[in-house]
């Protein structure tokens, strides 16, 4: 792989590394929330976000690793599933704020 390809590579994950971050913290401000509002639904929904969200910490240790090949498509799943997860964040926010 060349220079330009890892450094490409490396900034993709940063990229993504931090939007994972941001869904983290916004994870733990709601899990307070929830948890002081003994709201167990929001909790159940927050567990189960959380679950995802190490599966996509995973993905993104196994990008860094991956092939130039198998790296566009590892980046595309990735990126969906941080966009899929950020939206179930906002849902939840939603619902805080809306009570």
């Amino acid at each position: 792989m060349s220079i330009v390809t890892n450094v490409a590579k490396q900034a993709v994950h940063d990229k993504i590394e931090s939007q994972v971050k941001t869904v983290q913290a916004k994870l733990d401000t709601l899990k307070a929330r929830a948890q002081s509002a003994k709201a167990d639904a929001e909790l159940k929904s927050i567990a189960d976000l959380l679950i995802k969200k190490q599966a996509i910490d995973r993905k993104l240790n196994e990008l860094k690793k991956s092939s130039e090949t198998a790296y566009q498509q590892a980046k595309a799943d990735i990126e969906s599933r941080v966009a899929e997860l950020k939206k179930s964040v906002q849902a939840i926010e939603m619902k805080f704020k809306a009570a």
